[in-house]
């Protein structure tokens, strides 16, 4: 028979497509998978929705008793049904993986996520890096992998879903050790506690990736009627209460695309502040390009000065060398004329005498 692997979204139980719908009214066992997410409503106002009894598969079930989905399945149309979109958490294609090997065929009905739904923010999708997860921190344990992640996301100007850290029926350290099977109550990282450990970490490595004045926008129960978005520094986003889970956060690349701008702006936590330093800024780039265009008008008139000082000297220089030229061709093309030198004395002089002439000018 069938598996589907049908996506909830991000809201409550309308959010479901009438694809997916269909599909559940359709299957004999219907499991919800509720330890990579949760929705905005719990079990039993699916079942009343749906009008079938629901089945809560936690951790343990997915990840070590995936037969007894399986099982089902051979023989009857089965529903998995996932908070968001099915493969947003890449836990799931394991799902996918021993279906095929039983011969079990497998239908997937998609559907909103934080991954496409984080959007909603004003941020572009394809400007996003690599999506990272931040853990719980613990004594014994305090991951931080993924400040290098962050890291290539900010030198490449990408902006960094961090996805908070959910722990449902989950063990301790310790009761693992001890092998005694017994569950830790619920809990959800918040915003707050997540800029605590990327602060942390920061103080730690100091490599200046990001600071309590990096821009980055908390998202809270994106999806439900009671979402809630800010954006700020991260030292801003520290004071604000997002209330009930899911968050996540997100830290903006440095710098932003100017719809992003804008959007940032709308929904941050100071918006009086912000359109007023954005204001100033405005004017700011005003004064600096009006200073830049009379700069510019300066230059070109002094140009203009020493394009036409230059010519003018040209010219004269031209002038000057043509007049001495035509009064040097004057002098040296000037007709002689010879006249005969008139005698000292009425005496014939001597035969062998040489006659003297002087040499006028005609004019």
């Amino acid at each position: 028979m069938v598996l589907y692997l049908i996506g909830l979204g991000l809201g409550d139980e309308e959010d479901i497509t009438v694809k997916g719908l269909n599909a559940v009214r359709r299957c004999s066992h219907v499991f919800l998978e509720q330890y990579t997410a949760v929705l905005g409503v719990d079990a039993e106002r699916l079942e009343k929705f749906y009008g079938k009894k629901v089945t809560i598969a936690d951790r343990d079930m997915v990840e070590s008793q995936a037969e007894v989905i399986m099982e089902h399945a051979k023989d009857e149309d089965v529903a998995f049904l996932v908070v968001g979109d099915p493969f947003a958490a890449t836990t799931h294609h394991d799902l996918v993986l021993r279906a095929a090997e039983l011969g079990i065929k497998v239908e997937t009905i998609h559907n909103a996520s934080i991954m496409n739904g984080v959007a909603q923010t004003g941020l572009q999708l394809y400007q996003f890096g690599q999506t990272v997860s931040i853990c719980f921190f613990h004594e014994q344990w305090r991951p931080d992998s993924f400040y290098d992640k962050i890291k290539t996301n900010m030198q490449n100007n990408f902006h960094t879903l961090c996805l908070l850290d959910i722990k449902v029926k989950e063990q301790s350290f310790e009761n693992m050790a001890k092998g005694i099977k017994v569950y830790e109550p619920p809990r959800f990282m918040t915003i707050k506690q997540c800029i605590e450990q990327l602060l942390e970490v920061e103080d730690k490595r100091k490599e200046n990736v990001y600071s309590r004045d990096s821009l980055a926008f908390g998202v809270a129960r994106l999806g439900q009627s009671s979402q809630r978005i800010v954006s700020g520094s991260l030292g801003e986003l520290l004071e604000v209460d997002f209330g009930g889970p899911l968050h996540s956060l997100v830290l903006c690349a440095p710098q932003l695309h100017e719809i992003e701008e804008s959007m940032s702006d709308y929904w941050h936590v100071h918006p009086a502040e912000r359109k007023k330093m954005r204001e100033e800024q405005r004017r700011k780039r005003e004064q600096e390009e009006k200073e830049k265009m009379a700069q510019r008008a300066a230059e070109r008139e002094r140009e203009e000065q020493e394009r036409k000082a230059t010519a003018a000297a040209a010219t004269s220089t031209s002038s000057s060398s043509s007049s001495s030229t035509l009064r040097s061709l004057t002098r040296s093309k000037q007709p002689v004329r010879a006249s005969a030198v008139a005698p000292t004395s009425d005496n014939t002089q001597d035969e062998d005498s040489e006659s003297e002439v002087a040499m006028e000018p005609l004019f």
